[in-house]
């Protein structure tokens, strides 16, 4: 996708400029004539949404942590102190904590929008394994930072996870101690937990420049998975792409505000609004929302397997589930990349949807009665959609013929175009 550069400096300090830090051409060649596919949906505005969210929550952040007391003696009434006491203090803090939640809501879109076109297969493979990783730093940065209110859910939610790293067999220990600073959730955890807090965003957005780059260097997907083969199948990213991202921004942030202003504290725990409190257990610890999957498959495992106890068991589970995101490229074996030519697939691939949301649901309920039984049963099929229907399903099923182009794509819409078979010549890009 890269070529020479159409960039031509328009002032002289420009020209100047650029012959020394070509900074404005590097932004010109990325966001303005970079070119992108001409059939792009509203599914593949979620890498701008989550650029915005990622910049509000840094700044954001810096701000509050100017005010911040990271002290278990002080922490909760520093909170508390800038929401009613800092110049707009209420909604520095509210943009920061309901930000969190709409930054994973765009961020599980964009993975399983990726998911649905096989964003993740050859030449991918990095893109998405970076993808996996900024993942991972954004669940470590939202466990720390639902810490720091110290309220009852931050302490007992600290305590609960710390607590499963003790599951591993010699070095469990060593890790929990290594975590909370002592033996117990107090204030080295809290300073601990700040300081990586803090630490973790500028790391993501080190990792989000790779990933855009990444990006840059293979070129983005499209809904049909057929790749780029003439000038006429792509259009330049401003200003096609960029009114796309922009509409689809305004109508996000439009719902961010509605609860940022109308409901601030509805994705949060009301026992969270409670000082921390050693002695008295919350009567359900359940994380945020957004993690809310994983605990259900963490409490799903209530037995134990050969030498491997249930505590154990149910660790390794929840990790694997992430785990076996990063080798998605070689666990599905289709040579065609998106599931609109995928019918068989596309069942399966909206079951594991509902399924995650079902185990969202679970998470969220006590561990007793039926429930434990549902969460295992839903994780049995998430592991199975990973291990045995993406890689069996891509040797058996014969999927609908791909266009010849993205151009025939876009004009087979108005009855233009017709498709040719997915072994045929010229469509050699489904080979990966």
């Amino acid at each position: 996708m890269s070529g020479h550069s159409s960039y031509v400096p328009s002032a002289g300090v420009m020209r100047w400029l650029d012959a020394r830090l070509p900074l404005p051409r590097l932004l010109y060649d990325s966001f303005v004539a970079f070119p992108v596919p001409r059939n792009l949906n509203y599914a593949y505005t979620f890498g701008g949404i989550l650029a915005i969210f990622l910049a509000s929550q840094i700044l954001t952040g810096v701000v509050l942590a100017m005010h911040y007391a990271a002290n278990s003696g002080l922490a909760f009434q520093s909170v508390e102190h800038i929401v009613r006491d800092v110049n707009w203090g209420w909604l520095l803090r509210y943009m920061h904590a309901n930000g969190a939640s709409f930054f994973f809501i765009a961020v599980y879109l964009h993975i399983f929008r990726g998911l649905y076109y096989g964003s993740y297969k050859a030449p991918r493979e990095v893109l998405w394994i970076l993808g996996v990783i900024i993942f991972l730093l954004m669940m470590a940065t939202a466990f720390m930072g639902y810490v720091l209110p110290w309220g009852q859910m931050s302490f007992w939610g600290a305590t609960v996870i710390t607590g499963f790293f003790t599951a591993f067999p010699g070095v469990g220990t060593a890790i929990q101690t290594l975590l909370l600073g002592g033996f117990a959730v107090d204030n080295a955890t809290l300073n601990r937990f700040f300081s990586l807090h803090y630490l973790l965003p500028f790391m993501i957005a080190g990792v989000v420049i790779l990933h855009i780059w990444a990006l840059h260097v293979v070129g983005q997907t499209n809904p049909t998975g057929v790749e780029v083969k003439s000038s006429k199948d792509t259009v330049p990213f401003t200003p096609h792409a960029t009114i796309k991202d922009g509409f689809a921004m305004v109508v996000f942030m439009a719902v961010f505000a509605y609860f940022l202003f109308y409901i601030p504290n509805y994705l949060g725990h009301p026992d969270n609004y409670i000082p921390a409190n050693p002695l008295q257990t919350p009567a359900h610890i359940v994380p945020e929302w957004y993690f809310l999957p994983f605990y259900a498959m963490l409490r799903a495992i209530t037995f134990n397997i050969g030498p491997i106890d249930s505590k154990l068991g149910g660790v390794l589970v929840m990790f694997g589930s992430i785990i076996v995101l990063f080798f998605l490229p070689w666990l599905d074996t289709s040579r065609v990349k998106s599931t609109t030519y995928r019918p068989l697939y596309k069942i399966f691939f909206w079951v594991f949807a509902v399924n995650a949301v079902i185990l969202g649901w679970l998470g969220s309920r006590p561990a007793e009665g039926i429930y434990p039984i549902l969460s295992l049963i839903g994780t049995i099929y998430y592991f199975a959609h990973f291990l045995i229907v993406l890689p069996v399903l891509g040797l058996i099923e014969t999927p609908r013929k791909l266009p010849n182009s993205i151009s025939e794509a876009v004009l087979a819409k108005h009855g233009g175009a017709r498709g040719v078979p997915v072994g045929a010549a010229a469509s050699p890009e489904t080979k990966g």
